[in-house]
């Protein structure tokens, strides 16, 4: 029996760096590199039955190094940020924060396979931008009017409920100090643009 001498993985394939690449990109400390792939991250997340991976198994697809895979699957754009899985890891990975990171990669590199996430992502930031916050009925308007025209009629009665029990405005509010997010928001994308 022969003991092999070269390794199995092309160690200067970049994605090999992957799981280095998310780590240091993702706010704060992700500790991504400590997950123990127990499991308590799918088996705690509310809409798992419709991500095509678990949690779980996208982190063992970063270690792997299958960048492309991990940037078309739907997880990062199913996760509800509800931080259930955040609580429960045993390991404290910052699972939410990975998965925005994992949005806006796959945002660049435009390797996702439907545009409904990212196209709301981009709303939201763009209203954050402009506002200082989000504008509910703006964004659900025009999310629903490009990806789900045909639900709007559906949508009529829990729109109106919502405006005459005074939910949702019809009409955007902006922020008091709006140039000082604004300076704040700059700061951010010229550090990002820097890493």
């Amino acid at each position: 029996m022969s003991i092999p001498t070269e390794p199995r993985f092309d160690v200067s394939n970049p994605n090999l760096r992957f799981l280095e690449e998310v780590s240091a990109v993702t706010a704060g400390v992700s500790r991504l590199e400590m997950c123990i792939q127990c499991g308590s991250c799918g088996g705690s997340c509310p809409p798992a039955k419709d991500m095509d991976h678990t949690p779980r198994m996208l982190f063992a697809m970063v270690r792997a190094g299958m960048k492309d895979e991990v940037l078309r699957s739907n997880t990062p754009w199913i996760c509800v940020s509800c931080y259930h899985c955040v609580v429960r890891c045993p390991q404290d990975v910052h699972i939410a924060d990975v998965m925005y990171t994992l949005k806006s990669m796959a945002i660049r590199a435009k390797l996702y396979r439907d545009s409904t996430g990212p196209d709301f992502s981009r709303t939201f930031v763009g209203m954050v931008e402009h506002y200082g916050r989000s504008y509910e009925f703006g964004l659900a308007t025009r999310h629903y009017l490009k990806h789900f025209p045909l639900r709007m009629p559906g949508m009529a009665a829990m729109g109106l409920g919502m405006l005459s029990k005074k939910r949702v405005s019809m009409t955007p509010r902006r922020i008091k100090g709006i140039d000082q997010l604004r300076a704040i928001l700059d700061k951010a994308k010229e550090v990002e643009a820097a890493s």
